[in-house]
């Protein structure tokens, strides 16, 4: 078995008596860990549900999962790798109707779901016409049997899992999670680490961080994978201690979170020597490795892993690390390279010519493509080529620096949005005539979501709360943070609307923009930890809580104040590019 499988690191396991999962007051060693997921397994391959069988006989069944960071999830993930189905990653913080549109895609024939999704998890398995399970009759760490029978033949190529992202055209898009694409991210960043470390897993296993900078590495290494069922920034500290913790994975805005949290004179009194993960502010990731005496490391990458660039320690401020060969910047439009970026005191001064999208020209990287979606695979792959919708500049020394995303697409909390069903929910809204929705950026990290609305009447701000409340098919990360109120939208002479013109004014400008200010919390300065929707542990209630009458009219201190933040977030280039 190739050593470019998840299937063959897990195997290497397989005789190892060391602590390997860690989750509240349970513990397993790696030995009783694969154990667990060959028993998996083998109770997915006796399960007799017709829809189940049918999958099986016509080649590698789907199975779905709704559940938090619960040690069922990472046996279900090596039960599918060496046992031969495919785990597909359902985000429990969608809406019902979004997930049947995820799960309908994909070809799920069994759900399987944790205790507080049980709900959810029925309504979806109805729809669906499929079975539906507790994850725990599966994936049971309780009664493991002594490894028999251990499969061989994996290949790199073979999917383990389908993890979601959004795209331009408002589809769903699960890229295919192979056995490499585990494999690869896992043996480098496992280089890392030792079998004495303890990596800390706070992040959510429905999104691919959280296993190939987390869960991967743990298995090549041998280090002991501490989950958290869900992210809390003011628990992130006594857990590190509480189980020894040498190794942060985060995303986002988490560094952000815990750094809102009150400061004690012995932050830097624990065992925690790195925290890897990307989308961290400039500022967060230096004040936190000061406050807690670790070393952060900010990396770029995304779920299609066809681009990655590698943090620069001799980097300007800002910079992602340097554009390695085989990746370049390029006009979208053209598909012309881009000028070199002219910098001064840290803002772009050639910001048309200078910024483009992100392109891999020397192929796709660890990119297996999307499931069963040739349109999505077309948009991206180009003459050989793959294009990342990511934008950015270089300057001279090939210092890249990111300058969002396209206006099709949307990252908030780590988690990637597509504009289209969003425009046509608040379409819908009595009285708008158009629509637009697009990226501003976030003072900490990402973006935020803006719309800008004609409207043939007065806006009610609490009218458009309550009819958004009502909405099963907008999730709560899709709620604007800015909604625009303009006369007229630019268009092109073909009547499209021109977005990029909307986004480089985001608030900047002389119509009215109301807004949904964040509140304070003890879990950060946006109530809203990162990747997951509802309320962290602490109990503060979401940023994107649906509240009527939260919109209020942005004025000028508004403004200032909102810009403050950027600027001590080290992201004042993102308002000028």
């Amino acid at each position: 078995m190739t050593a470019d499988t998840l299937a063959a690191l897990l195997l290497a396991r397989a005789g190892d008596d060391r602590p390997g999962l860690l989750f509240e007051d349970r513990a397993w060693s790696w030995r009783e860990h694969v154990a667990a997921c060959l028993a998996a397994a083998a109770r997915l391959g006796a399960i007799t549900a017709p829809s189940w069988r049918a999958a099986r006989a016509a080649g590698r069944p789907h199975v779905g999962v709704l559940c938090d960071n619960v040690p069922g999830l990472p046996v279900l993930v090596g039960a599918a790798a060496l046992g031969g189905c495919v785990v597909v990653a359902l985000n429990p913080t969608h809406s019902p109707a979004e997930l049947v549109r995820d799960a309908a895609a994909t070809d799920v024939a069994l759900l399987l779901y944790d205790g507080p999704y049980e709900e959810a998890a029925t309504g979806l398995a109805r729809d669906l016409r499929i079975p539906r399970a507790p994850l725990a009759t599966i994936a049971d760490n309780a009664e493991i049997a002594e490894i028999a029978g251990v499969p061989g033949g994996a290949a790199p190529g073979d999917l383990v899992m389908l993890i979601f992202t959004s795209g331009t055209s408002g589809r769903p898009r699960a890229v295919r999670i192979t056995q490499r694409k585990l494999a690869v991210p896992g043996r480098s960043l496992g280089m890392l680490l030792t079998p004495d470390d303890v990596v800390y897993c706070p992040m959510p296993l429905f999104h691919s961080g959280a296993l190939m900078a987390a869960y991967a590495p743990a298995v090549v290494s041998g280090a002991a994978l501490v989950l958290r069922r869900r992210f809390s920034a003011s628990g992130l500290l006594p857990d590190v201690r509480r189980y020894g913790c040498t190794y942060l994975h985060y995303v986002g805005k988490a560094l952000s979170y815990v750094l809102a949290t009150p400061p004690r004179p012995d932050d830097a009194d624990n065992p925690l020597r790195l925290a890897f993960g990307n989308e961290g502010s400039t500022t967060a990731t230096r004040r936190f490795g000061e406050r807690f005496g670790c070393r952060v490391i900010d990396a770029f990458g995304s779920t299609e892993t066809a681009i990655s660039l590698t943090p620069d320690p001799a980097a300007p401020p800002g910079a992602l690390g340097r554009l390695p060969d085989g990746v370049e910047i390029r006009d979208p439009r053209t598909g012309e390279r881009c000028a070199t970026a002219r910098v001064e005191d840290g803002r772009l001064l050639n910001p048309d010519e200078a910024i483009g999208e992100l392109v891999n020209v020397s192929g796709t990287g660890l990119f297996d493509g999307y499931y069963n979606d040739p349109e999505a695979d077309a948009e991206r792959l180009r003459d050989g080529a793959f294009w990342s919708g990511d934008l950015a500049y270089a300057d001279a020394r090939g210092h890249v620096f990111f300058a969002g995303r396209g206006t099709e697409r949307l990252r908030v909390d780590g988690e990637n949005l597509a504009v289209a069903p969003i425009e046509a929910a608040l379409r819908e809204f009595p009285g708008v005539v158009e629509a637009a929705v697009y990226p501003v950026p976030d003072a900490a990290a990402g973006d935020q979501v803006m719309a800008a609305l004609v409207m043939s009447g007065p806006f009610s701000p609490a009218a458009f709360g309550s009819f958004l409340a009502a909405r099963a098919d907008v999730g709560r990360k899709a709620v604007p943070r800015y909604v625009r109120i303009a006369a007229e939208l630019p268009q092109t002479p073909s009547h499209k609307v021109v977005k990029r013109l909307l986004a480089r004014e985001a608030w900047r400008t002389a119509d009215p923009v109301w807004w949904r200010p964040p509140g304070p919390s003890q879990d950060g300065p946006s109530q809203e930890h990162p990747s997951q929707e509802g309320p962290p542990e602490d109990g503060a209630p979401p940023e994107g809580a649906r509240q009527d009458g939260r919109w209020r009219r942005l004025e000028e201190d508004d403004v200032k104040a909102i810009e403050d933040d950027f600027a001590r977030n080290g992201r004042a280039n993102l308002l000028e590019a």
